[in-house]
């Protein structure tokens, strides 16, 4: 702790964000006096680390946390420490903590837990995975209805957007103000991002990051989905990471560009030293292939996020890979042997990065132990095949529950417990009657 007291007296700190990623990916935890975080551990029940998006607990919650309903032990990850720039009255500082059992190991269930996890069993190989995450969002106007469809924002100009502006430049600028912002916010939180683009929706936007750790990847598309959202609403709007918040618009995307460096010797294991493609880069892209099915639950893991994955609107819908094809879920970037990397397109940006990047690598791994055979590069439209995805959340999670390899490496507590509390986002959710049921079949079956 000593790091950071001396980081926090530096600063000059009055209050402290102890932050947890839950299952949804969103933040928990306490806000502490500075002086009072310096002295006193910090603890947590169990039980926020099953609640469900919508804010219920699944009907086996007493079988997945202990009957006592006990705390967790939360330990201060000292590389996460920050300042909160949009706290204005008194310095504030945020850091990222990891759970542990009152035993001292890791908590099963919690999500950086099962990304660690993973990356045990790459370091135990002598390989470190490199990840380069790209995040997808829109900018809407503020609406307090549910029930009103979403719109784009009024920019600059005093106009919303109502044609498609792919890289356009002047439509980024339509929100320079909001971005400067979000700039300033990265720059004070230690973000890596790199390029801002503007995307093919109205008023939709990609943001990518510097490759590097995959742990540090996962923190800071955390941090960045926090950054965004009070960047837009300092300007009167939202940001939105749904993974398909308006019908006539595409989806929004979290893809992932990953690597694997020889811990010993730094270099990419997927080009040997004639610069060619290594038997472990083509094991690497059949895990994916084999086991991305059983995975999506981890990559699209909201009822919204299978609205996505449909034919034509630039969501990979089959389990194909090939060279700067946008088509196929798993694009090989073109570039040098030293920066030879795989493209995972499949999930959306609404998914947890920790589970998301978790997935991604457990795939890869599997595949390079399993020794799999890929399918020849995929050429052409790729629209074209026919879907090999789960189409729905409760179809994916059958998926899952039927794979004993991926509950092996993440762990079958937690699988069971994230089975169940999907299950129960996904219960509520066919509780709902839409309006396009009531338009189409109230006079009309």
């Amino acid at each position: 702790m000593t790091s950071i007291t001396k980081w926090i007296e530096e600063n000059r700190i009055t209050e402290v964000e102890c932050l947890m990623p839950d299952i949804t990916g969103n933040a928990r935890g306490k806000v502490m006096p500075a002086s009072k975080f310096e002295r006193e551990e910090m603890k947590l029940p169990e039980g926020i680390l099953i609640q469900a998006v919508h804010g219920e607990w699944s009907d086996d919650y007493w079988e997945l946390v202990d009957p006592t309903d006990r705390d967790m032990i939360m330990r201060p990850d000292p590389d996460t420490l920050c300042l909160v720039p949009w706290w204005d009255q008194e310095p504030t500082a945020q850091v990222i903590h990891d759970a542990y059992t009152p035993e001292g190991e890791l908590h099963p269930l919690a999500v950086r837990s099962v990304l660690r996890r993973v990356l045990k069993r790459y370091e135990e190989l002598g390989l470190r995975p490199v990840v380069a995450p790209e995040v997808e969002f829109y900018l809407v106007a503020k609406e307090s209805n549910p029930d009103f469809e979403l719109k784009p924002p009024v920019g600059r100009s005093g106009r919303p957007e109502t044609a498609r502006q792919s890289y356009s430049i002047d439509a980024v600028n339509e929100f320079d103000p909001v971005f400067e912002v979000m700039y300033d916010y990265c720059e004070a939180q230690g973000i890596d991002v790199d390029a801002l683009i503007h995307e093919s929706g109205a008023a939709q936007m990609e943001i990518n990051f510097l490759h590097g750790d995959a742990l540090r990847a996962a923190d800071q598309v955390f941090m960045f989905k926090r950054i965004m959202r009070e960047a837009a609403m300092r300007h009167d709007i939202y940001a939105t990471f749904m993974a398909k918040p308006m019908k006539n618009e595409p989806g929004s995307a979290l893809h992932f560009h990953q690597s694997l460096l020889d811990v010993e010797t730094g270099q990419n294991v997927f080009s040997d030293e004639n610069g060619e493609e290594t038997e472990l880069f083509h094991h690497y892209i059949a895990g994916l292939q084999k086991y991305s099915p059983a995975l999506m639950p981890f990559f699209a893991p909201n009822v919204n996020s299978y609205r996505r994955i449909a034919p034509e609107i630039s969501a990979p819908t089959s389990l194909h890979w090939g060279y700067d094809n946008r088509t196929v879920g798993l694009r090989v970037p073109l570039s040098g042997p030293e920066a030879r990397r795989i493209e995972n397109r499949f999930p959306g940006a609404d998914a947890n990065p920790y589970l998301a990047i978790a997935a991604t690598l457990t795939a890869g791994l599997l595949g390079m132990e399993e020794k799999l055979k890929t399918t020849d590069a995929y050429v052409g439209n790729a629209y074209d095949e026919p879907i090999g995805l789960p189409r729905s959340l409760e179809e994916a999670l059958r998926l899952l529950d039927e794979c004993e390899e991926v509950k092996g490496v993440f762990g079958k507590s937690f699988c069971k417990a994230y089975h169940s509390v999907k299950m129960t986002e996904f219960e509520a959710f066919q509780q709902v009657i839409s309006s396009w049921e009531r338009e189409y079949l109230l006079l009309s079956v």
